[in-house]
């Protein structure tokens, strides 16, 4: 059995657990599992602000004053594409096009980098890992590789392979000069939660792998690695949900042999 395999039977255990469980049974873990996705993705991209700061910037409006302003910026922003990322997954199953990219890079950088604000690169990008470096497509070629990418969306399913696929090929178009990590992440997470699987984190502590994952796939175009590695971050996160269900089933179990 492969591990694609592994997470679609977990998959269809939550499915049947939430199906007996009250609908805000599991309200608290996703709220925070959101928060924990948005300082994941920001911390792996530099920012200085802890998972404790991110949560309280979201859910009390709390600012730190040795922390920058665009550590700050980067929570709202993050966090909002995040909710314009699941309305517009629970709303249509129309393919995501280069146009959505654009405006969820927008919605990625609008405040703390308005100047490339949804604007595709203008510079070179390289990416550098233990001693080797990539340089990623002209700025020149990115239309035209956004416009591929597009077509190869219009034909992609709903499925977590093809989610982790469809980071990986934006990461190596690499079409904004900055925000790229975060914009391809929410791409992923927005095809993972129109197929009804839990969003998934990568973080700080797993940057190094993650990192080697997709410098391994670059030189050849392959998914693979990251592939591998993001089914295994899934594979951890429906363990996590799970564990939840569970619980919150057997405690409505005892709740009600009690009352009876």
């Amino acid at each position: 059995m492969t591990l694609a395999d592994v997470v679609l039977a977990k998959k269809w255990e939550l499915d049947a657990l939430r199906q007996s469980l009250p609908a805000d049974a599991l309200a608290n873990l996703e709220n925070d599992h959101r928060i924990g996705v948005t300082y994941a993705s920001n911390a792996i991209d530099g920012n200085a602000l802890t998972a404790g700061e991110t949560a309280l910037i979201l859910e009390n409006g709390v600012t730190f004053p040795g922390k920058s302003l665009k550590d700050h910026l980067e929570v709202a922003e993050h966090a909002g594409a995040l909710a314009w990322v699941l309305d517009t997954a629970s709303r249509t199953e129309t393919p995501i096009t280069d146009g959505d990219i654009r405006y969820l890079h927008r919605l990625v950088v609008g405040q703390s980098i308005p100047e490339i604000s949804g604007r595709y690169a203008d510079r070179a990008r390289r990416l550098e890992f233990n001693g080797n470096g990539f340089e990623f497509p002209s700025p020149e070629g990115v239309p035209g590789l956004m416009a591929s990418l597009r077509d190869w969306f219009s034909g992609a399913p709903n499925e977590p392979a093809a989610a982790f696929e469809a980071q990986f090929l934006l990461l190596a178009i690499h079409p904004f000069n900055d925000g790229n990590g975060r914009t391809a992440r929410l791409v992923t997470n927005w095809m993972l939660a129109r197929s009804g699987f839990p969003l998934i984190a990568i973080h700080p502590e797993n940057k190094s792998d993650y990192l080697a994952a997709i410098a391994a796939g670059l030189p050849d175009n392959d998914a693979s690695a990251l592939s591998e590695f993001l089914f295994e971050r899934l594979d951890r996160t429906l363990d996590t949900f799970l564990a939840a269900a569970r619980q919150a089933r057997d405690t409505s179990a005892s709740t009600t042999q009690t009352r009876t």
